[in-house]
């Protein structure tokens, strides 16, 4: 399974990032071959429409969840379509790698 977690930076030590379509990087992890692949958010700066044009990002990297400290109505609507998990992380102080044990256990 593939899943996309929002991140501050582009190391496993970075923070989660609260913003989805705002975040700085999404780190997509294949929970099957254990890899981990850092992307550059494009949309970080857009005036508007970053989340959805975020969430279609992350859906062309095959993924069928995603992790992040907020979601917007337009980005929820467009994930209940295209039948993506979201799961809500409130802790802030949490890194990815951190994340990933958690969604390991």
């Amino acid at each position: 399974m593939k899943i996309a977690i929002t991140s501050t930076g582009n190391t496993l030590d970075s923070l989660i990032d609260s913003r989805f379509g705002r975040c700085s990087y999404f780190v997509i992890y294949d929970s099957e071959t254990k890899s981990t692949e850092f992307i550059p958010n494009p949309n970080k700066e857009s005036i508007e429409g970053a989340g959805p044009a975020s969430a279609q990002l992350v859906a062309t990297k095959g993924v069928t969840k995603v992790v992040s400290g907020e979601f917007g109505a337009k980005v929820k609507s467009l994930f209940d379509t295209l039948q993506i998990e979201l799961v809500i992380l409130n802790k802030a102080d949490k890194s990815i790698k951190e994340i990933i044990e958690l969604l390991e256990r």
